[in-house]
């Protein structure tokens, strides 16, 4: 858990997803949206309508940072790049998420062992 709070930090899917591509590299967005989908094999497309609103919602909490490159590049034809990379509060928030989803995974429901009383 966060050191600051007990409080459970929640990533939206998208969210987690941009997350994890950014790890440990630093990409521009079109690199981000191909990342994502070619990894789901195509099951997965996110457009820029939704990449851009949740990285600058995520740069705003404080889990990725960005920079713009080099305003000459010619590889984009002269325009610039704006990078992303994740920051330390959001390598934490995407552990601690990832450690809550397996949690998931092997929880069994306890509601059967209550009996009467418990309800």
């Amino acid at each position: 858990m966060n050191k600051k709070s007990d409080e459970l930090i929640t990533l939206s899917a998208l969210e987690e997803d941009l997350l994890t591509v950014v790890c440990d590299k630093e990409l521009y967005g079109l690199q981000i949206m191909n990342a994502i989908n070619e990894a789901s094999r195509g099951k997965r497309q996110i457009g820029f309508g939704s990449l851009y609103p949740t990285l600058h919602r995520m740069e705003k909490k404080g889990f990725v940072k960005s920079r713009w490159g080099e305003e000459t590049d010619q590889e984009s034809g002269g325009a610039r790049r704006k990078y992303y990379e994740i920051t330390g509060l959001g390598k934490r928030t995407l552990r601690e998420t990832q450690e809550y989803r397996a949690h998931l995974t092997v929880w069994k429901p306890v509601f059967g062992q209550l009996g009467a009383e418990g309800v």
